[in-house]
């Protein structure tokens, strides 16, 4: 086996690697029956995100004193994004008010039909540039480097938001937590974005 060197490992690792902070997230529609969403508003205000995790469980099969291990169903977890609070409170009124058409507080009644009260979301990797500038040697455009579209989703939990006399110096924030039915990856992201 060759020995690996820092220059093998500097020519291997493209763009210098990807940067958990180079993202963007979009949703662009809510369900119908809430008013007001602001998409632009949420694209700058969601400050984390992640890409999909998902398991594939397996099944155990006994077989004469052994376990033959076969695929069983693949499930997706929980997606969450945090979200910064400004003082109109947009964004968390309408996370609320989605939930309420899902079910209602005082009464426990909602949409019946799925596709009333579910949407679907994107993130976006973005790269360090897909443009360089021959002067400085910079990326000048965000290039997409994957895109995952989250399909069917709804929200499960919106987070309490912390208020103490004690917190100086901070913006609100929140999360909230997504059920997924699946997620696709998006062809064709080597487009700019920006």
């Amino acid at each position: 086996m060759a020995l690996k060197t820092i220059s093998q490992f500097k020519s291997t690792l493209a763009g210098g690697g990807a940067r958990p902070n180079l993202f963007e997230v979009e949703l662009t529609t809510f369900p119908s029956a809430i008013p007001g969403w602001d998409a632009d508003t949420f694209k700058y205000l969601c400050k984390a995100a992640n890409l999909p995790a998902s398991t594939i469980n397996s099944i155990d099969v006994p077989f004469r004193g052994r376990i033959f291990k076969v695929a069983g169903d693949r499930s997706i977890d929980v997606w969450t994004v945090t979200v910064i609070n400004d003082e109109n409170f947009k964004l968390r009124r309408s996370f609320e008010a989605w939930m309420e058409l899902i079910a209602k507080l005082d009464n426990n009644l909602g949409a019946t039909n799925p596709s009333s009260y579910m949407s679907n979301a994107t993130v976006y990797q973005l790269g360090r540039g897909s443009t360089i500038n021959s002067t400085t040697n910079a990326g000048t455009d965000s290039s997409i480097l994957a895109a995952y579209q989250f399909i069917d989703i709804f929200p499960t939990a919106v987070s309490a938001i912390d208020l103490s006399y004690d917190s100086p110096d901070t913006i609100e924030e929140f999360t909230v937590e997504f059920q997924v039915q699946s997620f696709s990856l998006i062809s064709g992201t080597t487009a700019a974005k920006g």
